[in-house]
């Protein structure tokens, strides 16, 4: 289930109260199953995917990119996952523990483990939203956020794009007021 927390410690777990404290940035949240495969569920307690592995994980869950495909006009997708063990993990995830912009809707289904999305709203106030699994956010175009995992440093997710030019981090220089 996400948490929402507000910059005076305000803490909402339920999706309706999250979502009105969202609402006017636009930020889609939903709840997607991920089924009740055991071989699913094996792969997701995996901390590294082999190609094959991502490919049934990805094949399992074409049902939402189908709908993703008819509504939103999203052309591809990809897996990634997220472990401590990762080489220049802290440097890769640097690029998105800033305030910053992309040109195309930044989504991501959480399928394992759980990151942090912070958001500067339209009357500058900050919130955090801590996505977790079976989860899917669709942050849209232009709406300033930052990210960074969640000391467990693991998340597996499914990113959608209509294109991947869109999703080039635009910095905007924005202080964050929570700590990360």
């Amino acid at each position: 289930m996400a948490i929402l927390k507000l910059e005076d410690g305000t803490i909402y777990t339920q999706l309706n109260d999250i979502s009105r404290e969202l609402e006017s940035l636009n930020v889609q949240l939903n709840h997607w199953p991920v089924g009740d495969n055991p071989e699913i569920h094996n792969i997701l307690a995996k901390d590294v995917l082999s190609d094959d592995e991502k490919k049934r994980l990805l094949q399992s869950l074409d049902n939402y990119f189908e709908q993703l495909k008819e509504t939103a006009g999203y052309q591809s997708r990809d897996l990634v996952a997220i472990h401590p063990e990762i080489p220049n993990l802290d440097a890769m995830l640097s690029k998105f523990d800033k305030c910053h912009t992309h040109a195309d809707d930044e989504v991501r289904y959480i399928v394992a483990g759980e990151g942090i999305f912070g958001f500067v709203r339209p009357d500058d106030s900050q919130v955090e939203l801590t996505v977790q699994p079976q989860e899917y956010i669709n942050v849209p175009a232009n709406t300033e956020h930052w990210f960074y995992l969640t000391p467990e440093k693991r998340v597996k997710a499914v990113r959608y794009f209509v294109s991947t030019e869109g999703w080039v981090p635009h910095y905007t220089g924005t202080a964050i007021r929570f700590n990360q």
